[in-house]
């Protein structure tokens, strides 16, 4: 019964392999200048006021594709259209060579070019596909966890933003995944639900709004971000809105799902979204023949890759998983942690080491990948039933680091995404030394605020408050002797809270009219000036 079986369900696969992917580029877009005269018609009025801060200026890739064009490809016999891009100005399409070659003979097609490389090779005949069984079970393990979300937010010192209320509010977050079964159901989520975080969806796999259904990968992906669970729980961005989009079909592995996720990427571009995270990596398929190379992770070649750099043009910050494939003949990164203005999250454990799974760099063209590391083995996150588990994966670290994105850019809304980017690069701990494992190394994302805000000298320790964090009173404490000092707080944008005089006999501050948050303090001694940070809590 199961040898009956199995061939039951091989036969439509090897049918399924006499239609081929490929993607159709026109040459022409019309109407230009009517969407230019009316840009509602493409963007959401939030869409506009985000490229309006960054003076972005619209463009051609912004006008939709001539509906006639897609009309005229959709008659062809034996053509289906999977997917399409404004961007790219491009159809993903499947049907057989001959009749894919066939679309050559219209006006307004500029180029076909074939998931599989070798059919685009003139006069080379194309070897046989192989069929190979990939493995979509996230390459995760799961247990229940008994501790906390704590530590993966304290790696990145991100519980100091939130302690500045900078949790992620007014910024919207669009998750690109397998789906999201018992988010509108599970106790973690509630708090979403409750507040109108979740803003919409859709499944392009399926082409239904049913985007609670599928895989519950992006459950999981999403909890690390906006689940909130007391004493159990808290995503690293637990206050922003979302969009839900399932581009990712988790029973295949086919490049039609690079360009779901363009066409998704799209129309959160359209919404106004701010950060899209990306908990999928492209490398392999299961036609063999459209695998993708060493050599194509060079930041211009994939699909996925290519709309990955065109919404980063559009002002949003794209954070996406290395991968899961450190340990094996094919370590690199995969599409499209390989894209260049890509924020390329690779995991660490707790205790900051590089994890054994985690994919590494460089990028085929030599550039550092992956950029940055977050906590990805161990990682406490929610399922589909509303269990706190832990699970490995750069699929979690990206969106941890995305979380903390969001929170980032809450508290410089008018920089740009690429300004923001830099300021979370620049303050990782290895910056100044990138590997091929760590990329920058682990960011610290308090040293960004404060290199945001042009806040030196931060954590200077000759002069240092214990104990720090605070409720009530804290003690000054000198390396060195001192007779008299001038000790000052004020707020991380500026504003000077209390001064007070501190003497040897005298060294201990009540700071119980401070409301809790993070303060910078100063002190001036000796003819010297220290400053530091001071939590209250």
């Amino acid at each position: 019964m199961k040898k009956a079986l199995l061939i039951i369900l091989l036969f439509p696969c090897f049918i399924g392999f006499s239609q081929e992917d490929a993607w159709v580029y026109f040459n022409v877009k019309n109407s230009s200048q009517s969407y230019f005269d009316n840009p509602s018609l493409m963007l959401s009025q939030r869409a506009l006021d985000r490229r309006t801060q960054q003076n972005i200026s619209l463009d051609s890739k912004d006008i939709p594709i001539d509906k006639s064009l897609i009309n005229q490809v959709k008659a062809v016999s034996g053509i289906t259209v999977m997917a399409q891009s404004k961007w790219l100005n491009a159809l993903h399409i499947r049907g057989t060579q001959s009749v894919i070659n066939s679309l050559k003979s219209f006006a307004f097609v500029g180029k076909v070019d074939f998931a599989n490389k070798a059919l685009n090779q003139t006069g080379k005949k194309a070897s046989a596909a192989k069929i190979k069984a990939v493995n979509k079970v996230l390459e995760t393990q799961l247990n229940y966890a008994y501790g906390s979300s704590l530590n993966q937010i304290q790696m990145l010192k991100g519980d100091l933003l939130h302690q500045q209320n900078y949790t992620g509010f007014g910024k919207i977050i669009a998750v690109m995944d397998a789906g999201f079964p018992g988010v509108n159901t599970a106790q973690p989520f509630q708090r979403l639900q409750t507040n109108n975080q979740i803003l919409g969806g859709y499944d392009y796999v399926n082409r239904n709004a049913n985007f609670y259904s599928g895989d519950s990968h992006g459950t999981m992906v999403l909890s690390a971000m906006g689940g909130y669970q007391e004493n159990a729980l808290v995503g690293t961005a637990p206050d922003a809105s979302y969009y839900l989009f399932r581009t990712e079909d988790a029973a295949t592995e086919n490049p039609v799902e690079e360009s779901y996720w363009v066409e998704a990427a799209e129309k959160a571009d359209s919404l106004g979204v701010d950060v899209i995270n990306t908990s999928l990596g492209y490398f392999e398929f299961d036609n063999t023949a459209y695998n993708h190379t060493y050599s194509d992770m060079d930041g211009k070649t994939a699909f996925m890759t290519r709309g990955a750099e065109i919404a980063f043009s559009r002002g949003m910050i794209i954070v996406a998983s290395a991968g899961n494939s450190g340990g094996s003949a094919n370590p690199h990164i995969a599409v499209p942690a390989d894209g260049i203005s890509v924020l390329a999250i690779g995991a660490v454990t707790s205790t900051k080491t590089v994890a054994s799974f985690s994919s590494i760099g460089p990028s085929f063209d030599g550039r550092v990948k992956p950029d940055v590391m977050a906590q990805g083995q161990a990682a406490v996150l929610a399922n589909p039933s509303g269990s706190i588990v832990t699970a490995n994966g750069t699929s979690f670290s990206s969106p941890i680091m995305a979380g903390m994105v969001a929170c980032l850019w809450q508290a410089f809304p008018n920089k740009t995404n690429a300004a923001i980017k830099d300021l979370i690069v620049k303050s990782a701990d290895r910056f100044m030394t990138p590997t091929t494992q760590y990329g920058y190394g682990i960011p610290d994302f308090s040293l960004a605020l404060s290199n945001g805000l042009g806040v030196s000298d931060f954590l200077k320790t000759d002069v240092f408050l214990y104990p720090n964090p605070v409720s009530d009173f804290s003690t000054v404490s000198f390396s060195e002797d001192f007779d008299i000092g001038v000790f000052q707080i004020y707020t991380i944008l500026g504003q000077k809270m209390m001064e007070q005089t501190i003497t040897k006999t005298a060294p201990t501050i009540s700071l119980k009219t401070l409301q809790s948050g993070v303060y910078i303090y100063k002190m001036d001694y000796n003819g010297n000036t220290k400053t530091g940070k001071l939590i209250k809590q």
